[in-house]
């Protein structure tokens, strides 16, 4: 039976829920309520499981750590865990030297803003402390995060207390300006970008999201995008900070995407998957440049001001290092390549639904735009929020389905099976269907 919560639910207009299922277990990739239906897991428990639930391995690690060291604080001691998966991290990911660990994204942003800012600082150079970011972009939801990732239907109410940023334009496919093809219109965003960042001297680093926005709408960048905002980064002597928390560790079809994006960062943050979606962790990788301008006496206050509470927990490090593991174990990213082939066999089928005006994927990602118009491409705006419409209906066709505004996701745990992946795909096309009567 249905109880009351006590819980304010996160991004949820709480009036519109009296109640609200109790996950009682999860098995594999299905999630199980208290009433004993089972929904499949659409959106890896916002985009962070691999494996799948309940994984033996992950599972096995987290209970053997528990049992010698729980948390053992990183403010002047360590622990193995910690510094096993430190160094792991920094061997997947070429050219970073070290690693700051935080709890989560929206952390490991903040920490990297900090870093690139206290960076020009610890060099002599006060002058550069602006940021240059893409419209569109989301980096997390705490305040710095929010400037760098200002998206207005987000953080409107919040503006007046943001840091100014500014923000360029980035090239999507599906609603390009008048007067251009997308082939223009990416020459046109690259040399506003490139303009922008050679008239000024006072710019400290330039931030974005690696191969992809994702919480933006799964707005999938074309190929050389990034490359080429590296060179310009590179050239006007501008950190180059990636957040790779929910495109990294495979989401996208590669163990790094900054790899794959041939565009190497000075600073990159992980999250998410780190731990299998697990428990929280994040972390903040500098290369040697940066790292080296944080040495000096004592006196000199060149260190990084920053620290958490359970920084390097030591179970979060364990159950992390075993998800590593077992990517090498079981080959995952070949396996999702292979997989994400399965979008490619639905895509015409679902561009073709009559509210279904765009569709975007790549590797375990898609997103689906829904429009009350084709034509004119207008969002579909009803007066009960999509997200608990496509909730509901989803729920209804065994599926767990979150929306961001008119986007569905479909952002599956990694390791989801082909049949899995077909059932997933087509369930969300029934609840496509079935959502036309209530958003038109």
């Amino acid at each position: 039976m249905k109880e009351k919560s006590s819980v304010w639910h996160p991004n949820t207009q709480m009036k519109e829920w009296e109640t609200f299922d109790k996950i009682s277990h999860a098995k594999g990739m299905w999630l199980f309520d208290s009433q004993g239906n089972k929904m499949l897991d659409a959106v890896a428990s916002m985009w962070s499981n691999v494996w799948g639930h309940s994984n033996p391995q992950l599972i096995k690690a987290i209970i053997k750590q528990s049992k010698k060291l729980q948390h053992s604080s990183m403010f002047n001691l360590t622990n193995p865990p910690a510094e096993k998966l430190a160094k792991q991290l920094v061997e997947i990911s070429p050219k970073m030297h070290k690693v700051f660990f935080s709890d989560n994204g929206s952390s490991a942003m903040e920490i990297a803003l900090k870093i690139a800012l206290q960076y020009w600082l610890n060099l002599g150079e006060k002058q550069k402390s602006k940021i240059i970011t893409l419209e569109n972009g989301y980096h997390g939801d705490t305040f710095g995060a929010m400037s760098v990732g200002y998206v207005p239907q987000f953080f409107g109410k919040f503006k007046k207390q943001l840091f100014s940023v500014t923000q360029l334009p980035v090239p999507i496919s599906y609603r390009i300006p008048k007067g251009f093809t997308f082939h223009d219109y990416q020459h046109y965003c690259l040399d506003k970008i490139e303009k922008r960042i050679s008239n000024d001297n006072k710019i400290a680093a330039f931030v974005m999201e690696s191969g992809a926005q994702v919480a933006g709408g799964v707005r999938i960048y074309p190929k050389d995008f990034q490359k080429k905002i590296s060179a310009i980064c590179r050239k006007n002597d501008i950190l180059l900070i990636l957040d790779e928390i929910a495109t990294g560790f495979g989401r996208m079809g590669s163990m790094v995407q900054y790899t794959e994006q041939k565009s190497f960062p000075d600073i990159v943050a992980y999250g998410k998957m780190l731990t299998g979606g697990y428990l929280t962790m994040a972390a903040t990788l500098t290369n040697k440049k940066i790292y080296n301008s944080f040495l000096g006496d004592y006196n000199e206050s060149k260190h990084l001001f920053h620290g958490h509470t359970y920084t390097g927990n030591p179970i979060a490090a364990a159950v992390s290092l075993e998800n590593l593991k077992l990517y090498k174990k079981n080959n995952l990213i070949k396996k999702i390549q292979k997989n994400s082939r399965n979008f490619i066999k639905y895509y015409d089928e679902i561009l073709n639904l009559e509210i279904v005006g765009d569709v975007r994927y790549k590797g375990m990602l898609m997103g689906i735009e829904l429009v009350n118009d084709k034509k004119k491409k207008t969002p579909i705006n009803p007066k009960k929020s999509i997200n608990k419409i496509f909730f509901e209906l989803g729920k209804k066709n065994g599926i767990y389905l979150r929306t961001l505004g008119n986007i569905v996701m479909l952002v599956p745990p990694l390791a989801i099976s082909e049949k899995e992946l077909d059932i997933l795909i087509m369930r969300a096309i029934k609840t496509i269907k079935d959502a036309k009567i209530h958003v038109l």
